[in-house]
């Protein structure tokens, strides 16, 4: 009983002397609240997320003096280079066997932001994590994007960005846990759903549909090695098709064809990766929203004398906002499930996290997580802020 007492009382103290009371970039730069296009943040709404696809400018407002006048019309300059943080901190307790642990985790992620248009139809997107668990961890989201490119109606991105971006989004889950069908590896395999550097293109139609296509390197962020990013010959491929079928209801599809080459020198081996997939929202006015993803997954050879290996994994959220985009506070479920035939890949979990807004920038986010493969369970307290 003591720990928990302590555990509240420490999470108490780190929330109250945290001075996080600015607003973030781009609602400085509009000047328009954290609610225009997030419920809570960092979760977008249909508005913010038409807002980060349109190349990060409203299309029904226009930003004051953004381009700095220079008396050359072919020189677009940002009058001032947008610039945001998110600070997070945890004080948690785990239960392991016989084991008990309590560790304060405060920072847990600080990271710096920054994203705007450089031109008509022309943006782009950066955050570098200058602090996540203890370490220095580098970029990980950085792309150009071009609206309508070449006046085709497509848009573009170019640069690293996850693999998942036109799925669910990872960065913006309201949960500590992580959407875990999306991070898994198989045995020595590079490839996930996760980072990775490539060329995405997104076109939609007149009947609601998203079609997206991607071209990946296939190695996630692997440092380049003699100016070469990509350490094998292979290219890989995704394609995604998502349908509105009506206002509170959205399903889709995912394929992904890879190759990679897994060993060194006369140990070398070609791993065939192919995942296929579906996934569905369904809201309930704004209240309500659920959210599944289901992944099927075939390694041709993943390690030595490991063959045709399937892996299924599926992933459950429910989100609840009693009081729409008004809530102070809300509550998600999220169960995560992989089954696979690879030794050790399993991965079974539910998460269950409430938070409540000091502002809209700041939340106090409280989460229990069990862990039904280890039989660990952990409860964790802290803070999440913009600015």
């Amino acid at each position: 009983m003591k720990n928990y007492f302590s555990l509240l009382l420490i999470f108490i103290l780190t929330i109250f002397i945290s001075e996080t009371f600015a607003i973030p970039a781009f609602s400085r730069k509009y000047s328009l609240s954290c609610q225009t296009c997030h419920s809570p943040f960092p979760r977008l709404k249909d508005y913010g997320d038409s807002f980060a696809r349109n190349g990060f400018v409203l299309a029904d407002k226009e930003s004051p003096r953004y381009f700095q006048e220079t008396g050359d019309a072919e020189l677009s300059l940002i009058r001032d280079v947008p610039i945001a943080f998110r600070l997070e901190g945890y004080a948690t307790y785990k239960h392991k066997s016989n084991e008990d642990r309590f560790e304060i985790g405060s920072p847990k992620i600080l990271k710096v932001l920054s994203g705007g248009s450089l031109a008509k139809d022309f943006s782009y997107y950066f955050y570098f994590y200058l602090d996540e668990e203890g370490e220095i961890a580098g970029v990980e989201d950085a792309y150009f994007m071009l609206n309508n490119f070449l006046g085709t109606g497509v848009d573009l991105y170019l640069g690293q960005f996850q693999v998942s971006d036109p799925l669910f989004k990872n960065e913006l889950r309201l949960t500590l846990e992580n959407y875990q069908v999306y991070k898994k590896k198989i045995g020595l395999s590079h490839i996930n759903l996760s980072y990775d550097r490539g060329i995405m293109l997104n076109y939609e139609l007149p009947t609601k549909t998203d079609l997206y296509f991607e071209v990946l390197n296939g190695t996630g962020l692997i440092p380049a090695s003699d100016g070469e990013f990509d350490n094998d010959k292979f290219t890989n491929f995704v394609g995604r098709i998502s349908q509105k079928l009506d206002e509170p209801f959205r399903v889709g599809g995912l394929i992904y064809l890879g190759k990679e080459k897994l060993g060194r020198n006369n140990l070398s081996f070609i791993n065939k990766v192919n995942m296929y997939g579906g996934d569905l929202t369904l809201s309930l006015g704004d209240k309500f929203e659920l959210n599944y993803q289901y992944i099927h997954r075939i390694d041709s050879q993943p390690d030595t004398g490991f063959s045709k290996i399937k892996t299924n994994s599926s992933m459950l959220e429910l989100i609840f906002t009693p009081k729409g985009d008004e809530s102070k506070w809300y509550a998600v479920g999220l169960i995560n499930y992989i089954n696979s035939e690879f030794p050790g890949s399993d991965y079974k979990s539910f998460a269950l996290n409430l938070g409540y807004l000091l502002r809209r920038n700041i939340r106090l986010v409280g989460e229990f997580l069990f862990d039904a493969v280890s039989k660990t369970t952990k409860f964790s307290f802290g803070f999440v802020s913009a600015f």
